[in-house]
């Protein structure tokens, strides 16, 4: 029994996107959905690359980095692809950190500013 297939809107539904956006991913090669006639038909490649991308987006990736790692797997194979996550998922974890430090000191200074103020105000 072939693998089930989703349509255009099935993707969207599943992953909760819109089709203005399913429609960039495929115009920057991150998706390669079959094509009939004007149908569109993502297999089982394509639904777990898009797992991936949206993986990938909630821990704050950009599309460029998503779409490089996935042509790493398609040309040097699985271990090169973890290898290049491992490196990005360490580099982002950085980032993250350091967003992390920027929005606990303007929370600091915001509660500061506000209880002066409340005191203010008597």
């Amino acid at each position: 029994m072939p693998d089930k297939r989703l349509s255009f809107k099935e993707m969207c539904a599943k992953y909760d996107v819109t089709p203005r956006t399913l429609r960039y991913y495929e115009y920057i090669e991150l998706l390669s959905p079959e094509r009939e006639g004007r149908s569109r038909f993502y297999g089982p490649r394509e639904v777990a690359r898009m797992t991936l991308i949206m993986r990938g987006r909630r821990f704050g990736f950009p599309l460029e980095d998503i779409r490089q790692w996935l042509m790493i797997r398609d040309s040097e194979g699985d271990r090169a692809q973890m290898r290049t996550w491992v490196n990005l998922a360490g580099k982002q974890l950085d980032e993250l950190a350091e967003q992390r430090r920027q929005l606990d000191e303007t929370m600091a200074e915001l509660k500061k500013l506000r209880d002066d103020t409340a005191k203010t105000l008597g």
